[in-house]
Parts: C-alpha cells; structure tokens; sequence
C-alpha cells in the first residue's frame, strides 16, 4: 500500500512493471518527506574544513530543541497513556527500524538500572530483531507484514509506540495496525508533521526538524529528536511511576558496595542525615532506597515504612503521606 508521500518508479524500457519489486528487486519507491528533503544550507559542505563542517553541523542541531518544544503538548498525552498502561498491569512496547529502533533499543535498556524497574515494563522490538541492531538490515523495514506479526502478542491495554523519522515506515505502520486490533493505546512520533502513518495512532508526536545536514541522514537531527523524545518520555513516566523521590533516584536497589554507596548518598541528599545513619538504615532496609527513605524521613521503622510503601504502590510522597508527614 502507497501512501501520497510515496512514488514508485520502476527501470525497463518497456514500460510494464517488472518481476521483482521490494527488497532486492527492480522497484524504486520515492519518499516526499521532510526528512528526505536538501538542505538549501549546506550544498557546499563537501568544499569546507573540518570545522567549518562542523558549525554547520552544529548549528543545525541547534534546531531540534526547539522543535521538540513545540511537540511537548502531544508528548504529554503519550505519558499519560504510557503511565495508565503501566498502571493496569500492562506494559510500554516501542516499535522502529534502523536508527528509530536502536535508539529505542537503547532507551528501554537503561530503564531498569536507573530506576529498579522490571524490564517487562518498557520492551523495544526492532525490525529484523536483535541482528538489526548491530548492523544496517535495511530491507526489514519494509515488511508491514514483520511489523504485524511482532505487536500481534504485545497484550490488551499495552501502550505501543512506533517511531518512524519518516512517519511511513512499513514495519512500524504494521505494528500499529496490530496493536490497535488488541485494543492497545498507540502513539506515533517522527519527524514528519504530516506522516502518512498519523492516523493509525492515537497520538502522533509529528516534530518538525526539516531537512538534513547531509540529505536523508535521519540518523542526525531526526535522529537526536527521537533520542530527545523518548528520554524525556520514559524519564516522565518513571517520574509519573514514583520512581523518583525530588530530582533524586529512589528506585535503585543497593545490590553491591559501588551502588550500596550510591544510595547511601542519595539518602543523605533527600534526608540531610549523616552517612553512617544513611547506611544504617540501609542496611535494615535490607537495601531496598525507599523503604530506607520512607524510614528515615518519617522516623518509623524499616516494617512500618515498607507497609506504607505497598499501600502507596511504591511511591514515596504518597508513602509518606500514609504515615502522616
């Protein structure tokens, strides 16, 4: 299926539509999108020293905050949705190809780490699967038919999340396809305000970072948007979550002595108490940082502030408010 942003063009004299079409075949589809666009600012780049290349650069990626700025409004709305996902016991799937993908990848990685939260909150499928990530597997995005086949298990209430620099990709538009046969929640984010797949998502985060350095190269501006989305979406949610106490991390679990000292001075930051009161509490904790938290801040026991803790579903201002502080 072509979108109007899509134009086939086929070799052969002839005229007739050749044997062979999609990956490896004779078939050439021709994307009109944002991201596909010249750059009127850099023709000569090729003709400049390394640090004139570099200002251009750089001056371009100046750009990309302030159009993901603009976007903040829907990107909200894709919080919410990740946050009531989670909420109900479902979880938060990210779908993309290429560089889309891996920056997926990597931001779904970082999540349990940095905030104690099991990996089957925040999943990322990537066209071609784990292969794809590590080199370029361009065909694979392709298949609308993989994209399918790969959010056809993602459960019921789900939010998923496709991300395609072009708004189009074929494996992405399949996999929301899928997800909103389940009756999953679906956000979209690219660099195309107008992207073709827009209208198979109930959010589309569309943000404007217009034409390239080099032509085509989403992995750069487009690229940095999408990194720049999904960290301040995943990092929303986790907030949202109460897997922060203040700007501090709470959800970290002191499993050895590099992260027991870790905890220890964010206890000491978030309470103003001493080390050695830090780590004692700590260690009654057994290493858990909010039940340390909670047992320090409201002056009760190791027990009574785990209680609180499982009333609060492990968010510490509500935890706390149990507890009458």
């Amino acid at each position: 299926m072509r979108t109007e942003q899509e134009t086939p063009v086929r070799g052969g004299s002839d005229g007739q539509r050749p044997d062979r079409t999609g990956p490896g075949g004779d078939e050439a589809v021709i994307v009109r999108s944002p991201t596909e666009a010249r750059n009127s600012g850099t023709y000569d780049i090729d003709l400049l020293s390394a640090l004139e290349i570099l200002r251009q650069i750089n001056a371009e990626d100046t750009t990309v905050a302030a159009a993901v700025g603009a976007v903040l409004p829907e990107l909200a709305e894709a919080v919410e949705l990740g946050v009531k996902a989670l909420e109900s016991g479902a979880a938060i799937h990210y779908f993309g190809a290429g560089t889309s993908g891996r920056i997926a990848a990597q931001d779904a990685a970082e999540l349990p780490p940095t905030y104690g939260v099991p990996p089957e909150w925040v999943v990322a499928h990537h066209a071609g699967g784990g292969d794809a990530l590590t080199k370029a597997l361009e065909g694979v995005e392709d298949s609308r038919e993989a994209g399918w086949a790969d959010a056809a298990e993602v459960p019921e209430g789900s939010l998923v999340v496709g991300l395609a620099a072009s708004g189009r990709t074929p494996y992405v538009g399949g996999a929301l396809e899928a997800a909103r046969e389940r009756s999953c929640a679906t956000v979209l984010i690219s660099a195309n305000p107008d992207a073709p797949l827009a209208s198979s998502a109930d959010v589309h985060v569309g943000v404007s970072t217009g034409a390239e350095v080099i032509a085509g190269s989403t992995r750069m501006k487009a690229g940095t948007a999408q990194k720049l989305l999904l960290n301040s979406f995943s990092t929303a949610v986790m907030v949202r979550m109460g897997r922060t106490y203040s700007n501090l991390m709470v959800g970290v679990d002191a499993t050895n002595g590099k992260l027991r000292g870790r905890v220890v001075t964010i206890l000491v930051e978030a309470t103003g108490l001493s080390e050695e009161a830090c780590a004692e509490a700590l260690n009654a904790a057994e290493g858990d940082t909010r039940v340390a938290l909670v047992s320090l801040l409201a002056g009760v026991d190791a027990e009574r502030a785990a209680s609180a803790l499982d009333v609060a579903r492990g968010r510490v201002r509500v935890a706390l408010g149990e507890l009458g502080i």
